[in-house]
């Protein structure tokens, strides 16, 4: 079944939008998370992708009340991201409500951390984000600030031989600039790890988009900014969950 994630990207408990990443482009959206959140669970989406740039950025999470709220005032299941570093903040995350967690710095930083989160919490619980500019392929943390040299393949095969069972994969070069997916990218994925539940990340355009996915065998796509600047309405989302 291929599923459709919002993405809701928090500074200092507001709303924001960015382009490629920069913090230096940050558009503040909404002053209301929780209503945005609501506006997505009224057309029949089940979960969001709950992005704590505060927390990517300080590594460690900041904007748990964002979290709790969104968790207590809707039934969506909330994949939560940002700095989750411990073994205490995935435990904070899922008191606050979290369904899910996604880990990016840590998991690069230490990978047997990381791999013990997996056995730890289970799985389903535990999701692997794997952001990358193809320019070069190298996994990039704290919110992308930071490049590392660990190369994408590599990074997601040591984890997939560990059990990981869910990857978010975002193309940082496309993101916020609504170029398109880097449908090559997410073959390539596919074609490596078969047995992999991949959400692609970054450049959707419109629901065309989200259907090639689909046909490719992609397990869901993350989106944003092509809600936010009105390219894809509420009505065209419900259309397309309906359809699906």
């Amino acid at each position: 079944m291929f599923e459709i994630v919002p993405s809701i990207w928090l500074i200092n408990g507001k709303c924001v939008r960015l382009k490629r990443g920069d913090f230096s482009t940050e558009e503040v959206i909404s002053n209301n998370p929780l209503e945005i959140a609501q506006a997505f669970e009224s057309i029949g989406i089940k979960r969001i992708h709950l992005v704590d740039l505060d927390g990517a950025r300080r590594g460690e999470p900041k904007n748990y009340h964002i979290l709790e709220a969104i968790a207590g005032y809707t039934e969506l299941k909330v994949d939560y991201t940002g700095g989750i570093s411990t073994d205490g903040d995935v435990i904070k995350c899922f008191e606050f409500g979290a369904a899910s967690i996604t880990v990016s710095s840590a998991a690069a930083n230490h990978p047997e951390r990381f791999a013990q989160f997996l056995l730890s919490y289970g799985r389903e619980k535990i999701n692997l984000a794997a952001d990358i500019n193809p320019a070069d392929n190298k996994i990039k943390i704290k919110g992308w600030l930071k490049k590392t040299e660990i190369d994408l393949f590599d990074h997601i095969d040591f984890f997939y031989e560990r059990g990981l069972k869910y990857l978010k994969c975002s193309d940082i070069s496309r993101d916020g600039v609504m170029e398109g997916p880097n449908f090559a990218l997410f073959q390539t994925i596919r074609d490596k790890f078969p047995e992999i539940h991949l959400a692609a990340s970054g450049g959707v355009r419109g629901i065309d988009d989200f259907k090639r996915l689909r046909d490719m065998g992609v397990s869901a796509s993350v989106f944003g900014r092509a809600y936010y600047e009105g390219m894809i309405s509420l009505e065209d989302l419900k259309k397309f969950i309906l359809e699906n």
